[in-house]
């Protein structure tokens, strides 16, 4: 399909032709499930939140002030819904060697229970390496699955500081586990 052709279902679209939308979703869900997945890594979520980003876009197609940026905004719309979707998963606690891994695995491989230990054992150690307020932040907010906000009042501090507190925390948690690969 052509750049004039696409837009003509833009524009038809917006005044309400629901066949025109259909072949929209037709061209385009394959793109929007891909930068879903690649945000989620989950094809079940992924699809899901798919079918949610076309609902989406549905109601609000026609207060698009210009078609010709149609793509531009819904890669954004299907970007913003992946990263909610993500924010607002359930968050496992941490509990044996196993739950670090266990969810969304299915195998039961001997070789891959060993990498989940070994790997859930590395998370730990670079847990244990890190600053006090570092490992605090993060497992309140990986492991006990408190939002930001929780976080702010539980802290005392700005919600900005919790952001940066946390992405620091991740940071130094990268680079405590990258030193462990090196030395192991």
């Amino acid at each position: 399909m052509n750049e004039i052709e696409f837009l003509t279902l833009v524009r038809l679209a917006q005044f309400g032709d629901r066949e025109a939308f259909s072949q929209i979703v037709i061209e385009l869900e394959s793109t929007v499930f891909a930068i879903v997945l690649r945000r989620l890594k989950n094809r079940d979520e992924a699809l899901e939140v798919t079918q949610e980003v076309f609902i989406q876009v549905l109601r609000k197609i026609s207060q698009l002030r210009e078609p010709e940026r149609f793509l531009g905004w819904l890669r954004r719309i299907a970007v913003r819904m992946a990263i909610n979707r993500a924010v607002r998963r359930p968050r496992e606690v941490l509990g044996g060697d196993e739950s670090v891994y266990a969810v969304g695995s299915t195998s039961s491989n001997p070789l891959d229970q060993i990498l989940r230990s070994e790997n859930a054992a590395q998370i730990r150690q670079g847990m244990a390496r890190l600053r006090t307020l570092d490992r605090q932040t993060l497992v309140a907010f990986y492991f006990e699955g408190r939002s930001i906000e929780q976080m702010s009042n539980e802290f005392d501090s700005p919600v900005g500081t919790i952001k940066r507190r946390l992405h620091t925390a991740r940071n130094r948690l990268r680079d405590q586990l990258v030193e462990l690969q090196v030395a192991g």
